[in-house]
């Protein structure tokens, strides 16, 4: 006998039930399973699936990306990209001092003898056989005025050419004629440097000197441009001709190739930016990790985001995003005609089920605003998925389970003791209640 549901008072004619419905309460499951396994996206992830990022971009109307995996030569590559001060490197030590407009320089003449040009010849008695003439300003023309000598260039010329000059515009006139020729005041050839809060403007010497030397004699460190340790969140920003190098400083002080010569009219910028990465997927923290050192290797940012989860990570599918400049990717070997722009978006993979991938890892550079992310292994996928179809029964169920309690709380309340059945036969589902003792 079909029972309806919704009778549960005493003395109540039960009346037939649909069948309709319990057919589509038991059946809602198998409707979500093929659902689910249709479409994944309705599951809860922290980001997207290993396969995904692997298979490229198939949306036209999202960004393009490249996969790039870490290799030796990968490596090699960006190696030889990493902010440093090598850049410069190839102009070796600076030119000799040249002077320049407004400059002022100090001249003096020595003759061989007495009743020269500049000598008269009670001039003896002196201590030597030399005149100096008012300090000269080297013009906007470039030049200077040397009396009986005219007008000498002294724009772009070394001391020592400036000195042949002269003496070849006097040797006709004075006796042996001798010229040394000093910077009295430099205005030009000079070096500037920019700390936060503190600037200093000094000149070049002679004397050929590197970066930290130039720092140093500036004093900017010692006035709290804070390098912190070796550097950690300090960058030096080198400025000549035009072209721009940026390294850490640390790079400067552990890296001695980047303690590069300092040439006048250089411009150094000291600023201090904190470097950070940050942290998503399976791994124990997801957040902005501070590098913490002047560099980080990407093995050592792994262990500073608290490692990959045992119980989730699956350690062959571990990502880093970064945007690479399009030179640098195309010595990587990616076809960059596809792209726009000189930023190339790149995703690196590397694979750590590879007791040789930690070592690739430790040879890696994190960058500045790298995005590292690792994926959730499948069995954990699969077990969310078993998971979730487990919640779908469980509440389609619990109407059931509620109408059975009901009908059996009613035949107590009758007299009758016993709790109706339900019976699935042939895809019908039939509630039948007991018949009543006498």
């Amino acid at each position: 006998m079909i029972l309806d549901l919704n009778c549960l008072s005493v003395g109540c004619k039960p009346s037939p039930i649909p069948v309709g419905i319990f057919r589509v309460l038991l059946g809602a499951p198998a409707v979500f399973l093929a659902a689910a396994l249709g479409g994944c996206g309705w599951m809860s992830v922290n980001g997207p699936a290993a396969n995904d990022i692997l298979s490229g971009q198939h949306d036209p109307v999202s960004l393009n990306y490249a996969v790039v995996k870490i290799t030796p030569k990968v490596i090699e590559v960006q190696s030889r990209n990493l902010p440093r001060l090598v850049a410069f490197k190839e102009n070796g030590r600076p030119r000799d001092i040249t002077y320049g407009i407004g400059d002022i320089l100090g001249v003096t003449i020595f003759e061989a003898a007495s009743g020269g040009l500049f000598i008269p010849a009670e001039g003896g008695v002196r201590p030597g056989n030399f005149v100096t003439i008012p300090n000269q300003a080297v013009d906007i023309h470039g030049n200077i005025s040397i009396p009986y000598a005219g007008t000498i260039r002294a724009n772009g010329r070394t001391q020592v050419e400036v000195q042949n000059a002269i003496v070849a515009a006097l040797k006709n006139r004075a006796i042996e004629p001798q010229v040394v020729v000093s910077l009295v005041e430099q205005k030009t050839s000079m070096i500037s440097i920019l700390g936060e809060g503190r600037s200093a403007r000094i000149p070049a010497t002679a004397t050929p000197e590197r970066m930290l030397d130039v720092i140093s004699r500036a004093g900017l460190v010692a006035a709290g441009t804070s390098t912190g340790a070796a550097g950690a969140e300090t960058w030096v920003l080198l400025e000549r001709n035009g072209r721009r190098a940026i390294a850490p400083f640390g790079a400067l002080v552990y890296e001695p190739a980047n303690n590069i010569f300092i040439h006048p009219n250089d411009t150094i910028y000291l600023y201090r930016e904190p470097q950070t990465f940050l942290s998503f997927g399976a791994v124990g923290t997801q957040q902005q990790v501070p590098f913490g050192a002047w560099r980080l290797s990407l093995a050592e940012a792994i262990s500073k985001a608290g490692g990959l989860l045992d119980t989730q990570a699956d350690p062959a599918s571990l990502f880093l995003y970064r945007g690479e400049a399009r030179d640098v990717a195309e010595a990587m070997g990616i076809d960059c005609r596809p792209y726009e722009g000189p930023v190339i978006p790149v995703i690196y993979t590397i694979n750590l089920r590879d007791p040789a991938g930690y070592f690739l890892a430790s040879s890696f550079e994190i960058r500045n605003k790298d995005i590292l992310y690792a994926s959730n292994a499948f069995s954990v996928e699969s077990t969310k998925f078993m998971t979730y179809l487990t919640t779908i029964n469980t509440t389609i169920q619990a109407p059931i389970t509620t109408v059975t309690s009901a009908y059996g709380l009613r035949n107590i309340i009758q007299g009758t003791g016993a709790v109706p059945s339900v019976f699935a036969t042939g895809g019908t589902t039939t509630v039948v209640a007991p018949t009543a003792t006498p």
